[in-house]
C-alpha cells in the first residue's frame, strides 16, 4: 500500500509538472461554458453572420435547460475523449520507451502496484477535468437558461463519469504494448465501435457500456430508466476496467522493455 501511496504522488507530480492537472481542466470548462452561451444567443450569432431570413430567426426556440446539458455531454464525447485518451496515451509507453520502466522494475514492488497507482492518478485527473467543467456548464446553464434538477445532475455525472473511466483504463491498457499514438488509435477505435453498435443495433447490444452517454442523457431529461438496464451497463462497464487493469499489470510484467 506504502509503495502504491509513494509511486501515486510520483504519478501527480509528473502531471503538475507538464500542467495538465491546468490545462486539461480548463478546456474542460471552456467546453461546458460556450455551449450555454451559444444555445442563448444563436439569434445573435446568426444574425451577425448574415445571409440569414428573419423569418428563420423568429422560428428559434431557446433550448431547455436539460437540453443544453445534453449537448454538452455531447461535446465531452467527442473533445472531450479526445483530451483525455491524448493526455494519458504515453503514460505507460512512456515510460517503457524511454528506459524508465527498467529502473522501476528492479525495485521490489509488485507491477499490479505499479498500475493501479497510474490508474487512480489518471483518475483524479480526469475526475478533476470533467469535474470542474461540469460543474461550470451547470452553473452556467442554470443561470444562463433556467433550473435543472440537482439529482439528475448527480446521477449523470456519475453514470458519464463511470464511461471516462472506461475509455482511460482502456487507453491505459494499449499503452503497455503499443507507442501512444497507436494506443489513442487503437482506443479511440474501440469506443466509437461500441457507440455505433449500441446506437445501431440498441436491442442486442443494450448490455453495452456505451449506453452509458445516453444513459446519462436521459437522466437529465427526466426520461425514466430501467433500474435493471442501467446496474448491467455499470457492472460490464466495472468488470471490463477490472480486466483491462489486470491485463495491463501482466502486458507490463512481460514487455518492460520494448521490442
Amino acid at each position: 500500500m506504502r509503495s502504491t501511496w509513494i509511486f501515486y504522488q510520483k504519478e501527480m507530480l509528473d502531471m503538475s509538472r507538464s500542467f495538465k492537472l491546468i490545462w486539461i481542466p480548463i478546456v474542460f470548462a471552456i467546453l461546458g461554458i460556450t455551449q450555454p452561451i451559444i444555445s442563448l444567443f444563436m439569434p445573435e450569432i446568426l444574425e451577425m453572420s448574415g445571409g440569414v431570413p428573419p423569418e428563420m430567426l423568429s422560428l428559434y426556440e431557446t433550448p431547455s435547460s436539460a437540453m443544453v446539458m445534453v449537448q454538452v455531454l455531447s461535446q465531452y464525447s467527442t473533445m472531450g475523449v479526445l483530451i483525455l485518451v491524448l493526455a494519458s496515451m504515453n503514460s505507460v509507453s512512456g515510460e517503457r520507451y524511454g528506459g524508465t520502466a527498467e529502473l522501476i522494475m528492479v525495485r521490489p514492488i509488485s507491477v499490479f502496484s505499479i498500475m493501479i497507482a497510474k490508474w487512480f492518478a489518471q483518475c483524479t485527473q480526469l475526475l478533476i477535468a470533467f469535474g470542474f467543467g461540469y460543474i461550470a456548464s451547470f452553473y452556467y446553464t442554470y443561470q444562463m437558461i433556467g433550473p435543472l434538477s440537482w439529482t439528475s445532475g448527480l446521477a449523470s455525472f456519475g453514470l458519464y463519469g463511470l464511461w471516462l473511466i472506461l475509455a482511460m483504463t482502456i487507453t491505459l491498457l494499449f499503452s503497455t504494448i503499443l507507442r501512444g499514438a497507436g494506443a489513442a488509435f487503437v482506443t479511440l477505435a474501440i469506443l466509437v465501435l461500441l457507440s455505433l453498435l449500441s446506437s445501431l443495433l440498441p436491442t442486442w447490444f443494450n448490455w453495452s457500456p456505451a449506453r452509458l452517454t445516453s444513459l446519462s442523457s436521459e437522466v437529465l431529461v427526466g426520461n425514466g430508466l430501467s433500474v435493471s438496464s442501467v446496474v448491467i451497463c455499470c457492472l460490464i462497464a466495472v468488470g471490463i476496467i477490472v480486466f483491462s487493469l489486470l491485463s495491463a499489470a501482466r502486458l507490463l510484467q512481460k514487455r518492460v522493455l520494448p521490442n
